[in-house]
């Protein structure tokens, strides 16, 4: 019977050692499982962040991506408050636009206004001179002997004047035989004539002027009714 026994004893001690072997040899398969699941898992969790970024920058090169968190308040990545500088350098570029296009208007104006008192002064002069002309020409037309030296020498200076006025711009206005024209020309007499047109220029009582197509003086004339 102790025999019997102590052989009972033996074979249960072999089969718990059996056992437990086993239970050791499955518990050193599934270490390297979870060990390896726990790597996955943990470079699943660093591959997340990576990715978030990646389609951060690529939202943000296609132009959709709208704004960034940082930390509980939400900033506008696009709209960035401009600079006090930027703003005063604005003000001050608009400014001096300002002043170079007044100063711009301003030389115009002065230019014209000089111009206007420049011709204004010219004229004045010519208005001056022009009896001078007149009284030329009634000499001459008096003067009996046109060869006479004197005679020759005052139609030099007279031709010379005339010179002078028309190189500044002063010319004769065309009266006798043309169309009577009120802008140009000043009736100061008329007469019944068949031989002309009506309202044509027969005769030239006095002669006028212009300067710079401005009218200084009318021609006084005779018109044809």
């Amino acid at each position: 019977m102790a025999e019997e026994t102590n052989k009972e004893t033996i074979a249960g001690m072999e089969e718990e050692e059996i056992r437990t072997s086993s239970d050791q040899e499955e518990t050193t398969e599934q270490e390297p499982l979870n060990e390896e699941t726990g790597e996955a898992e943990e470079a699943k969790k660093n591959a997340e962040p990576a990715e978030r970024e990646s389609e951060t920058e690529e939202d943000v090169m296609d132009g959709s991506f709208k704004s960034v968190e940082e930390g509980p308040q939400k900033t506008s990545f696009f709209k960035k408050k401009k600079d006090k500088r930027d703003e005063k350098i604005e003000e001050l570029t608009d400014r001096v636009k300002r002043q170079m296009a007044e100063f711009d208007n301003f030389r115009k104006r002065t230019d014209k206004e000089k111009s206007q008192m420049f011709d204004l002064g010219a004229k004045s002069v010519i208005e001056k001179i022009l009896p001078v002309i007149d009284n030329f020409e009634r000499g001459l037309a008096q003067a009996e002997d046109k060869d006479d030296p004197f005679v020759q020498g005052m139609e030099k200076v007279y031709k010379s004047m005339l010179q002078e006025l028309e190189s500044i711009g002063v010319k004769q206005i065309e009266a006798e035989g043309v169309q009577f024209d009120p802008n140009l020309h000043n009736a100061v007499m008329h007469c019944e004539d068949d031989s002309v047109g009506e309202n044509i220029i027969v005769q030239e009582l006095q002669k006028g002027y212009t300067y710079h197509d401005t009218v200084v003086r009318f021609s006084m004339v005779k018109v044809a009714n």
